[in-house]
C-alpha cells in the first residue's frame, strides 16, 4: 500500500503524506516514496510542488520513525541516511517545494519543512524539533537550516526545550510565510504554486540553486568540523542517546 498519494495537474505536483497508523513518521519507506515522487516530478518539468498531508489530521506528522534509529553506538544521522537524502532532494529540487500545514510538526518533520523553500499552514499547526527528548545529538546541516531560517534565539530555544511552537508565534519568527484560515488554506498554497508555475522556471531554478549554496556557505576548517563531529559522538555513545530512544520505544518520559 502506497504510504504517499502523489499527483500532477498542469505544472504542480502533489506529495501528500498517507501513513496515518504512524502519524506520517518519516521511515524509510515513505521516504522513499517521497523522493520518487520529486524524481519523477523533476523528470516532468514540474514547476511547483506542494508538500501536504494526505487527511486533515491533528498530527501533520510525528517526524522520524524512532524505531527505526540505531539504539546505541552508531551516529543517527549520518550522511547516507535516508532522511539526509530526503532534505537533499528537497533543497536541490530545481523549482519551489511548497510545505501546507495542517496539525502539529515533529522532529525530523520539523526539519524536513524548514528545508521547503515556503510554509504556509493554518491556525492547527505548531512546530517542534525534539533531538533534547531523545539524546540525540543534531548534526551540523540540521542546524544550518534553522540558522539560516531563523533568530539564533528561537532556535537555541527549540533545540533546548524541544516545545512546539504555535501558529501565531510561527508566523511572527518566520518558521511559516503566513497563517492562514484553515478553509482557506488550500486555494492560498495553490494560488502560490500557480502565480510561480507563471513565471520563468530557469529565472526560479537559478534562484533556488543560489541562495542554497550561499546559505551554505559557511566556512569551516577540517579541525573545527572533527570537534564537532567528537561533540556528537559523545552523546551517542552515551548513557542519554541509550536511554532516549529506550524511553520512546517504552513510551515514557526518559530519566537524563
Amino acid at each position: 500500500m502506497a504510504l504517499v498519494q502523489r499527483k500532477s495537474e498542469g505544472n504542480i505536483g502533489t506529495i501528500a503524506l498517507d501513513h496515518y497508523e504512524k502519524r506520517n513518521a518519516l521511515g524509510s519507506e515513505l521516504i522513499a516514496e517521497v523522493v520518487g515522487a520529486l524524481t519523477e516530478f523533476k523528470a516532468r518539468g514540474v514547476r511547483a510542488v506542494v508538500l501536504r498531508s494526505a487527511r486533515d489530521h491533528a498530527v501533520w506528522s510525528a517526524g522520524l520513525d524512532v524505531s527505526e534509529l540505531p539504539k546505541a553506538d552508531v551516529d543517527p544521522l549520518p550522511y547516507t541516511d535516508p532522511f539526509e537524502r530526503l532534505l537533499r532532494a528537497v533543497k536541490e529540487f530545481p523549482a519551489p517545494v511548497i510545505a501546507m500545514i495542517h496539525g502539529t510538526v515533529w522532529g525530523g518533520a520539523c526539519d524536513l519543512v524548514m528545508n521547503c523553500d515556503l510554509v504556509f499552514g493554518d491556525e492547527t499547526c505548531a512546530f517542534a524539533i525534539t533531538p533534547a527528548k531523545l539524546g540525540l545529538p543534531y548534526n551540523a546541516g540540521g542546524f544550518l537550516a534553522f540558522m539560516t531560517r531563523l533568530p539564533l534565539g528561537i532556535v537555541k530555544e527549540m533545540f533546548f526545550t524541544a516545545e512546539p511552537i504555535s501558529a501565531e508565534r510561527a508566523e511572527r519568527v518566520g518558521i511559516v510565510n503566513a497563517i492562514v484560515p484553515a478553509a482557506e488554506l488550500e486555494a492560498r498554497v495553490y494560488g502560490m504554486a500557480n502565480t510561480i508555475a507563471t513565471r520563468s522556471a530557469a529565472a526560479i531554478a537559478a534562484s533556488k540553486e543560489a541562495m542554497r549554496v550561499l546559505s551554505e556557505a559557511v566556512a569551516i576548517n577540517p579541525a573545527t568540523y572533527e570537534y564537532l563531529q567528537s561533540l556528537r559522538r559523545d552523546v551517542y555513545f552515551g548513557r542519554d542517546y541509550r536511554e532516549g530512544i529506550q524511553a520512546f520505544l517504552e513510551k515514557r518520559p526518559p530519566r537524563f
